[in-house]
């Protein structure tokens, strides 16, 4: 008959108090550590709400300046800062040629949104395996006028996630037009060219009233990528895309009602 296991002998008091002090530098240094990321979430949090736009006040000012511009100009710390070429002008002075022209080439539902497009990617991505060319840009207008004047061009998740709230304060605290005006008159188009008006007086010599069909389209098609498309440019993307937003323009007449 096998005997009955013995018990196993309980440790020496020794040997506990041992084992329980080795664990107790561990937790120290886990509690230690979640209290130091506590700090730094809280003082990063704190950062942002001392920091974050006043997005209302877009309602009635102009804004100073835009991150992509202050981007362009650098620091100076290694040299001079780039000049920029801005001029801010009315809506009613941008004539309906150019904001007919940004619609069509960037986001043609702008006034039936509310700061998001869901099938806007699909469709570019779509259009451009129809096409054979690049694929436009997918973000609405709303979502890159926040871009363009508080975030930066990188494409982080966190840098994502304030341009979506940035997004929302826009289409909640500004009309559709007064969203539209600062839009036409921040976006870039041109190295160190800002706004409809530095545009039109730099490429055509005139300013934003007076765009014609073509030049407001030669325009709109640099937005996806203004250091490189602009007018004057002989890349053949860049022309197909002047060329393709005049097409359009032909065709979707009933935006001009919107403007």
């Amino acid at each position: 008959m096998a005997e009955p296991l013995a018990e196993a002998a309980p440790a020496p008091p020794a040997e506990r108090i041992e084992r329980a002090s080795a664990r107790t530098p561990s937790r120290r240094r886990g509690r230690r550590l979640l209290a130091a990321l506590g700090i730094l979430a809280g003082a990063w949090l704190a950062w942002e709400a001392a920091t974050w736009p006043d997005v209302a006040g877009l309602a009635r000012r102009n804004p100073r300046t835009t991150a992509f511009i202050e981007e362009y100009r650098g620091s100076g710390w290694f040299g001079p800062r780039k000049p920029v070429d801005w001029r801010w002008v009315p809506y009613g002075r941008i004539a309906a040629s150019f904001k007919h022209a940004a619609l069509i080439g960037e986001d043609d539902e702008f006034f039936s949104h509310h700061g998001f497009a869901q099938d806007e990617m699909e469709d570019a991505l779509r259009e451009a395996w129809q096409e054979k060319r690049l694929p436009r840009g997918a973000s609405t207008i709303t979502q890159q006028l926040a871009k363009n004047l508080w975030l930066s061009r990188s494409r982080n998740p966190l840098r994502k996630a304030k341009e979506a709230i940035l997004t929302k304060q826009l289409e909640r605290d500004l009309t559709k037009r007064r969203i539209f005006e600062i839009y036409l008159n921040v976006v870039e188009l041109g190295p160190g060219i800002y706004g409809a008006e530095a545009a039109a007086r730099r490429y055509f010599g005139k300013g934003a009233a007076s765009l014609t069909t073509h030049e407001a389209a030669a325009l709109a098609a640099s937005l996806p990528y203004p250091e490189r498309w602009h007018p004057g440019s002989r890349s053949r993307s860049y022309l197909w895309r002047v060329r393709l937003i005049e097409r359009r323009m032909g065709r979707s007449m009933w935006l001009r009602g919107e403007l």
